[in-house]
């Protein structure tokens, strides 16, 4: 059982904290609070050099300087805050940066709600584990012999088959039903590569549906998309030395890792709203009447700076579009300014939550939206990689990781 320190602040007054440790619970992991001495919190405070008004915060820190100076032990860290709280935020923001900068301890952030529930902090508490628990696997870098990774997202479901670290198969499909998705990608996948499903060597599932794929494939792992996308994105961007970041716009939710030699050390999922997910940009593709692919074409014609958004939200943004183009903007200005708007949300609410390490790696279905790379060249002033494969980095992590596991029963 590994142990997850938490550190955070307003978790028991919002309700929440019973799923924080129903979550831990249900990877084996369990939640432990530092204990530290009101004149130790005191004395954190006058050593950070500024004092913060919520005793919570204040005890946040303390918690934090705890871990760094060994007076407590554990495996990593759950840190979080309400996601209305500014100086909440802020301070959040200021103890990641210094548990990254004195220790190796892994970190996962969270802004919470009082609706939160433990099924949607069990993927960071998986990653949480995985980090803590199978630094060896996660380090490996090669694939060997021929193996199948299967990636059942929200919106498509991917498969790849690769051979002694290279990739012979893909297969891509919009997400339905699970199984029918899966197979269909699956046997792409085999008759591109030229093989049965009777010579794969091991499998490896993620993404939502990792469970049941695993149980009805057989695979020999079963892993939460974190990891395992991070390390598909390293291999396919070829930097698995060394430091890098990577933006995973998925079709529900967002991810922003950073990666030290190929090991994810900090990561943030997920964002308020859909409205900065690939599904905004799904719907606007529809108002346009174009096919998705072709937005990203489309974006690069026009100016976002032409198009007045007043709101982030999914709906209200689709709403502003929708009144840009009755008033007769331009159908470029508008593909433009959904591409900027997606990207500035994933600069505000989530990589400002990490320390940009560059190179910045951009994966995912959206990585193929040539517009929405722009946006995010411009928003941070360098342009991201853009792999070979890199809506496949699921799978390829998949097929990477399980060969680790070729033999075992």
């Amino acid at each position: 059982m590994i142990k997850i320190a938490q550190i955070s602040c307003g978790t028991e007054y919002s309700g929440i904290q019973r799923e924080i440790e129903k979550a831990a619970s249900m990877v084996n992991a369990e939640i432990i609070f530092p204990d530290v001495s009101y004149e130790y919190i005191k004395e954190t405070t006058e050593i950070i050099g500024f004092e913060v008004q919520s005793s919570g915060l204040q005890l946040m820190f303390a918690r934090a300087r705890a871990l760094v100076e060994g007076l407590v032990d554990a495996d990593a860290v759950f840190l979080a805050t309400c996601f209305r709280c500014a100086e909440g935020a802020l301070l959040k923001n200021e103890v990641r940066r210094y548990l990254q900068r004195e220790s190796n301890i892994p970190v996962v952030m969270y802004s919470f709600t009082q609706h939160t529930k433990a099924d949607e902090l069990l993927t960071r508490m998986e990653a949480l584990q995985t980090i803590a628990e199978r630094k060896q696997l996660l380090a490996r870098k090669r694939q060997e012999g021929l193996t199948l990774g299967i990636d059942s997202g929200s919106a498509t479901t991917k498969a790849v088959v690769m051979r002694d670290n290279e990739v012979i198969g893909t297969g891509w499909y919009p997400t339905q039903a699970v199984m029918l998705s899966a197979n269909k990608v699956v046997n792409d996948a085999l008759k591109e590569a030229g093989v049965k499903l009777k010579d794969i060597e091991a499998i490896g599932t993620t993404g939502y549906g990792r469970h049941t794929l695993g149980k009805q494939f057989k695979a020999k792992l079963i892993q939460e998309e974190l990891t395992v996308n991070s390390k598909g994105a390293v291999w396919a961007a070829n930097r698995q030395e060394g430091e890098a970041t990577v933006i995973d716009i998925g079709g529900m939710d967002n991810k922003v890792i950073t990666i030290n030699n190929g090991i994810p050390d900090s990561f943030t999922m997920g964002g308020i709203c859909a409205g900065a997910s690939g599904r905004f940009l799904e719907i606007t593709s529809n108002r346009l009447g174009i096919d998705i692919s072709e937005l990203g074409g489309l974006a690069m014609q026009g100016n976002p700076k032409n198009v007045s958004m007043a709101s982030y939200c999914v709906i209200f943004g689709i709403q502003d579009l929708v009144t840009e183009l009755a008033a007769g903007v331009a159908k470029e200005d508008i593909a433009a300014a959904a591409c900027y708007s997606v990207a500035e949300q994933v600069f505000e609410q989530q990589l400002q939550e990490v320390d940009i390490r560059e190179p910045v790696i951009q994966v995912g279905g959206t990585s193929l939206i040539e517009g929405l790379n722009k946006a995010f060249e411009d928003i941070l002033n360098l342009k991201p990689i853009v792999p070979k494969y890199s809506q496949f980095i699921g799978s390829i992590g998949g097929a990477l990781l399980s060969s680790a596991m070729i033999g075992e029963e």
